[in-house]
């Protein structure tokens, strides 16, 4: 009898350690090639034939192979029973993709990204014929979520920056080079993010994000090269990371609350921007949101409300606390008259209103010497 008790024991130890076993999904073992040299988006299927080589065929592929390769993973982890899967980028390696959009829902209600090597979009714009031009790389409708790693994510946004077009005379916006769209709690952390083309991470239609430990940077010269662009999202935690770009450090848009931002580092241009909220005479709303313990040095703007004539709405519940800047054109703004050409901007009756907004231990220094805090409304 002691023996048949002794082998239920042991039996019932190990058991829930092969049922909590994590499946690695390597992208590399679903063909991927990580060799960083490849940019075959300028060459064609005619280049192709008239070299008529199996090196030119293997460039060629490359792109292809990687994007399909990196699909394969992701549905094999995305389908997996696994409690907490995990799509795997190796260290040392170099993945050129495709613009790619990775889909939930998934079986688990748990996924992990590690991204231990570098991610890299390709040179040229045409690389993105045939594809969805608002984005490079894109999470959709995924539970559960968690992207981390030593890794980069390298836009490659030069090509994009001067004419934001796959073809010139065409209004148009560059890629964004991460999105999430509808995902539920969202974890990013630790990874660089290079050179986006247009904003570095937009977060839509979300739902409990944590995202930290972060180092994001672009030339100051970069246009619209946003650090975090959030919208229509709920609970965010933006914490402990370094965001130096071309443009707004975070800018939060309309249907967006509860949004918390701490510890973040910004030396160039813009900070935080809330709006422009109202366009076109719409119903925006913005609400608690609380930004403490930040430093911006040598920003154009640094904390600012905007808001254009015409529209409904509120922004309210807003506080910033112990920020401290240096070199500031314009620590605090709050603009109700928000007209960037200056040309027909018209005085409207109706006007998203703003209330309920703190300022508390604002110190440092400003490059003006009287403009602290400045106020407009139509």
């Amino acid at each position: 009898m002691q023996e048949l008790f002794t082998i239920f024991t042991v039996l019932f130890i190990v058991t829930p350690g092969l049922g909590s076993a994590t499946d690695s999904f390597n992208v590399i073992k679903y063909g991927a090639v990580g060799n960083g040299k490849t940019d075959d988006s300028t060459v064609n299927s005619s280049t192709l034939l008239y070299y008529a080589t199996v090196e030119t065929a293997n460039l060629l592929s490359t792109f292809v192979d990687n994007l399909q390769a990196f699909l394969r993973a992701w549905k094999a982890a995305c389908k997996s029973p696994s409690r907490n899967p995990s799509l795997i980028v190796p260290a040392s390696k170099t993945f050129l993709l495709k613009p790619v959009t990775f889909s939930g829902p998934c079986k688990s209600s748990s996924i992990q990204v590690l991204i231990s090597g570098n991610v890299v979009a390709p040179n040229s714009k045409l690389a993105w014929e045939g594809y969805y031009i608002n984005r490079w790389l894109a999470f959709t409708n995924v539970k559960g979520l968690m992207i981390s790693g030593s890794g980069t994510i390298n836009g490659r946004g030069s090509a994009w920056w001067p004419q934001p077009c796959l073809y010139k005379g065409v209004t148009c916006k560059g890629p964004t080079a991460l999105t999430f769209d509808g995902c539920q709690g969202l974890v990013l952390k630790g990874l660089r993010h290079v050179n986006s083309q247009r904003n570095h991470i937009t977060i839509t239609s979300c739902e409990g994000v944590t995202i930290s430990n972060l180092h994001i940077s672009a030339p100051a010269t970069s246009p619209n090269t946003d650090g975090i662009d959030v919208s229509d999202s709920r609970n965010v935690q933006i914490r402990n990371s370094f965001i130096g770009t071309g443009d707004d450090c975070v800018a939060i848009s309309s249907g967006s609350s509860h949004i918390n931002i701490t510890g973040i580092v910004y030396p160039t241009f813009m900070w935080l921007n809330i709006g422009a909220l109202g366009v076109h005479g719409e119903n925006d709303t913005v609400e608690e949101v609380h930004v403490r313990n930040c430093t911006f040095k040598g920003s154009l703007t640094g904390v600012r409300i905007k808001t254009w004539q015409g529209g409904v709405g509120y922004a309210r519940k807003i506080s910033f606390e112990k920020i401290r800047f240096i070199r500031a054109d314009s620590p605090i703004i709050i603009d109700q008259y928000y007209c960037p050409s200056g040309e027909n901007c018209k005085n409207e009756t109706s006007g998203v209103k703003i209330g309920d907004v703190s300022y508390s231990s604002i110190i440092g220094t400003s490059t003006t010497e009287h403009m602290i805090m400045s106020i407009l409304m139509g």
